[in-house]
């Protein structure tokens, strides 16, 4: 098991990029988030709990487009329809600068900020 993945415990629920969904206290996203991945990373945590602290690590993403965008979107409308809060954390800068260009940097704007 990997570093990232001992803060969520056993990986149960894997995308083949190797973040994790499993039930635990952080979901931790690792390698790209662009185009070519939204459609599994959506499908892959679409049956996993929300992570109970509400923390998704963003500290492995090393490539990202618009897709990543609209996933971290995606996850927050999830989280407000099960009346749950979701914190980004350690979003790689390409990530905090598309945000910014869209006019959601809020969505990555950690609390007390």
């Amino acid at each position: 098991m990997n570093d990232q993945a001992a803060d969520t415990g056993a990986c149960e629920a894997c995308s083949e990029d190797g973040s994790s969904f499993a039930p635990g206290a952080r979901w931790t996203i690792t390698g790209t988030l662009t185009v070519d991945s939204a459609a599994a990373v959506l499908e892959s945590s679409g049956d996993a709990k929300l992570p109970e602290t509400g923390v998704v690590s963003l500290r492995g993403v090393h490539a990202v487009d618009s897709a990543a965008v609209a996933v971290l979107l995606s996850w927050r409308r999830r989280a407000a329809l099960e009346g749950k809060t979701l914190t980004f954390v350690d979003p790689p800068a390409s990530l905090l600068a598309l945000a910014q260009l869209y006019g959601v940097e809020d969505l990555l704007r950690q609390a007390g900020q």
